[in-house]
């Protein structure tokens, strides 16, 4: 039985004082934003998860890892509230937490031009205007390098580029955790880098939390944050990244 504490809001219009047009300063000490305890789901039967407890806290940047069906994906779904695990508990350490997911699909408008993606994440709960919104946004796509793409439909963009505006639309209406699967799948290292430091610096400076999910295991060791490592939906290593 799933047991729910405090209420979640998944990509909700719910009020939210801060967006991130502006520096949110030092965040404060962290403290538990969710807690998965005893966690597992099974598909028709075949498990995914077996019994994980997790803690994220606020502020925190966590990788999870492990090899192609290792229940990564499934663990991330969990996380958002996108799937409802067969048994364990979930309890929430604040009231309307506000999660936005990076799909491994990506889920965009391929037929729309990356600007008309984008202004689908406009929250006028988060942004006093459109105008607002838009200077947000532009100066998103500059640190991300799509600015001169706002206008090319999104078929046309490479691998790369897609995922960068998939990561953008996810961050645009201020999560306070982002959930992403797979971010860098079509990026180099040196890309993936440049992406992890544009990520970085929004978790330490605008206080978000960060999930990535990657089967690059080597890759993330030479990134800094927590890592948590599954194996055939078990969770079997936790710790810091460049020492797992």
């Amino acid at each position: 039985m799933v047991k729910d504490q405090g209420t979640t809001s998944f990509n909700s219009g719910q009020s939210r004082a801060r967006f991130f047009g502006q520096d949110q300063g030092q965040p404060s000490p962290a403290s538990m934003m969710l807690e998965l305890v005893n966690i597992s789901h099974s598909y028709s039967k075949i498990p995914a998860l077996k019994g994980i407890n997790l803690q994220i806290r606020s502020s925190e940047f966590i990788f999870v890892t492990g090899a192609s069906g290792a229940g990564k994906s499934t663990l991330l779904s969990v996380i958002s509230g996108e799937v409802r695990p067969t048994h364990g508990s979930i309890m929430h350490g604040r009231e309307n937490l506000f999660v936005t997911q990076v799909f491994q699909d990506l889920k965009l408008l391929e037929n729309l031009s990356v600007l008309e993606n984008l202004r689908l994440a406009h929250d006028p709960s988060v942004y006093r205007s459109d105008r607002e919104f838009m200077e947000v946004m532009v100066e998103m796509a500059k640190v991300f390098g799509v600015y001169d793409a706002l206008h090319r439909r999104v078929r046309d963009l490479n691998g790369g580029l897609k995922q960068k505006v998939a990561i953008m639309r996810a961050l645009l209406p201020g999560p306070d955790l982002l959930v992403a699967d797979e971010p860098t799948s079509a990026l180099d290292f040196e890309s993936s880098k440049k992406l992890f430091d544009v990520l970085t610096y929004y978790n330490s400076k605008r206080a978000l939390s960060i999930i990535w999910a990657s089967h690059n295991r080597e890759l993330v060791r030479k990134f800094s944050g927590k890592m948590v490592h599954l194996e055939k939906g078990l969770l079997v290593h936790s710790g810091h990244a460049c020492f797992i």
